[in-house]
């Protein structure tokens, strides 16, 4: 039994890796958001092969408002994601955040943020107690930022830090493009990558992703590795546009 859950807890980790994908941006600006839905293949290499698959989506809700939503599938665990916000000036504003994992042996989690701007204060709910934290302006929830990591590669940055409100406190996520033109294989052919990678310190987990420039930058695989060996891998299975 202890080896099923911790099989299945990995797979959790997994599928929060699908906290790395982003959507692309308009091609014409730059700087725009282009609706979209995109479904990616997940797996899991630890002695077994384990499966699933996960759909995101970016709508506009009017009032140049965004709902960024990403919904996980499997036999292990289910994983309802979302954060409602404005987008100004090339930034995201997060205003409400919503997460949800549920599972066969896994216990229930949930976490809720919402932002008050006019205040300087963010409350919610993590791990079944409410919390209070002070915010300022640039800080991030832990989906909305996945999105500014992709704007700022695709406008040319190369090494970006992040203040992200998750939990109770405010942390600094850090990433670095390690190779502007790598290769993979994308189904049937060769294609030329964005390669960067999650800056951690004094830790051996490792976390990649490549990203297409001559598909508005989209992220078309990611990879995780763990320190005892176990691999986690997304892959881009198909998206769908909608300017």
């Amino acid at each position: 039994m202890t080896s099923h859950l911790v099989t299945r807890l990995r797979w959790a980790v997994l599928v929060a890796c699908l906290g790395i994908i982003t959507p692309p941006v308009s091609a014409e600006t730059g700087k725009g958001l282009v609706p979209f839905e995109a479904s990616y293949t997940a797996a899991m290499e630890k002695g077994v092969s384990l499966n699933g698959s996960a759909k995101r989506t970016l709508t506009p809700q009017g009032n140049n408002t965004w709902l960024y939503r990403t919904d996980v599938s499997s036999f292990i665990v289910n994983i309802d994601e979302s954060v409602l916000f404005r987008w100004e000036h090339g930034w995201v504003v997060p205003l409400t955040y919503r997460y949800h994992l549920s599972g066969f042996l896994i216990k229930d989690r949930k976490q809720s943020i919402d932002f008050d701007w006019s205040k300087g204060v963010a409350t919610g709910e993590y791990k079944g107690d409410s919390f209070q934290v002070a915010i300022e302006d640039g800080v991030l929830d832990p989906l909305g930022f996945q999105l500014q990591l992709h704007q700022d590669i695709s406008n040319g940055k190369r090494e970006m830090a992040y203040r992200v409100l998750d939990g109770r406190s405010v942390d600094i996520d850090r990433f670095a493009v390690i190779d502007n033109k790598a290769e993979i294989r994308n189904g049937n052919k060769t294609i030329d990558t964005l390669k960067a990678e999650k800056v951690r310190k004094d830790s051996s987990r490792q976390t990649l992703m490549w990203f297409s420039p001559e598909q508005n930058y989209l992220l078309v695989r990611l990879l995780q590795v763990e320190p005892d060996g176990s691999r986690y891998e997304l892959k881009l299975k198909d998206a769908d546009f909608r300017p």
